[in-house]
């Protein structure tokens, strides 16, 4: 049964892992500079992520179907949180405020988007997929206002200046806000075909062009002086520690399937490649940040998979 959970999460992952391969090997072969890059990133999180986002929802979210569907976005704030407040516990196994404030970023914000999105389509069928899907947007309303307010205040402004919730609504928070204003007015009704279908192959494009990202994102970083301590605290707790918590109160609660397997999924992902975005933006200090997001996506290779086949062989 182990054996036979593990074989579907680790072909999912193998998928996932030859796209973002691609993107790391283009980038070191200098066929995809960094340049490139960015434009795709910045494609990627203002263009095709927001209109995915935007389509999926005013075409399969109703809040008839989804009557807490406010119960996502408060997922999204409380998981970063519970990861923010391990970083302070753990923190004391990093030396330096700096080191400490970005070690804490790196647990409290995971891949939330990229790689869960990539992962659901390969794991589920369409119909359940597409009931997953609307939670991780919905998830990620509550986790974007989350980061690119505070995250991005903890990372650069520090005792510099006062947080501001203005930084919050990002192309993708202000998507779906867009797209659940839609729904509730019974406008996505009245959308031509002619208008959707473009919006739904141009949002297809952000499965593959998500994972280049990454690749290419990981090829970039330098791992100069690594921290081994540091790593190695920061993947025992948010790769292992955190998933394996997440599977014993889904279990305990005996939440709903798809419900308890994006709580697990969220909770077992590595570091967020934004941070490393974030940190080179503000041409801050990069002292733990590249370090962690390349060693925790390497490591989740083999402890998603893990943690994923546990929630499934629980679950049935």
């Amino acid at each position: 049964m182990f054996l036979h959970s593990f074989q579907i999460t680790i072909e999912a992952m193998l998928q996932i892992i030859l796209l973002g391969a691609t993107g790391f090997f283009l980038v070191k072969k200098g066929l995809l500079g960094g340049v490139c890059l960015t434009t795709l990133s910045r494609l990627v999180i203002s263009v095709t992520l927001p209109v995915l986002m935007f389509a999926q929802i005013s075409s399969s979210f109703s809040f008839t179907n989804f009557p807490n569907w406010w119960v996502f976005p408060f997922l999204g704030v409380a998981l970063s949180l519970f990861g923010l407040a391990l970083g302070k516990l753990f923190g004391v196994f990093v030396h330096g405020q700096q080191h400490k404030l970005q070690f804490s970023s790196l647990l409290g914000f995971q891949n939330s988007g990229y790689l869960p999105l990539v992962l659901v389509g390969a794991l589920f069928s369409p119909d359940k997929a597409g009931t997953v899907l609307i939670y991780i947007f919905l998830f990620l309303l509550g986790f974007n206002v989350l980061m690119f307010s505070y995250g991005v205040h903890m990372l650069v402004h520090s005792g510099e200046r006062k947080f501001s919730l203005a930084s919050a609504f990002s192309p993708t928070v202000i998507a779906t806000l867009a797209g659940l204003v839609v729904v509730l007015l019974g406008v996505n009704r009245f959308i031509p075909a002619l208008l959707f279908k473009p919006m739904v192959i141009l949002g297809d494009c952000t499965f593959p062009l998500a994972l280049l990202v990454v690749g290419g994102c990981l090829a970039q970083i330098k791992l100069h002086h690594v921290d081994k301590k540091a790593n190695a605290v920061l993947c025992f707790v948010k790769l292992i520690f955190m998933p394996a918590l997440g599977i014993l109160v889904v279990k305990a609660l005996n939440l709903p399937e798809l419900l308890g397997f994006l709580i697990v999924m969220e909770l077992a992902m590595p570091s967020a490649t934004t941070l490393s975005s974030i940190i080179s933006q503000y041409q801050k200090d990069d002292l733990l940040v590249s370090q962690g997001i390349f060693i925790s996506h390497i490591v989740s290779i083999v402890t998603i998979p893990l943690a994923l086949s546990l929630f499934f062989i629980l679950n049935r």
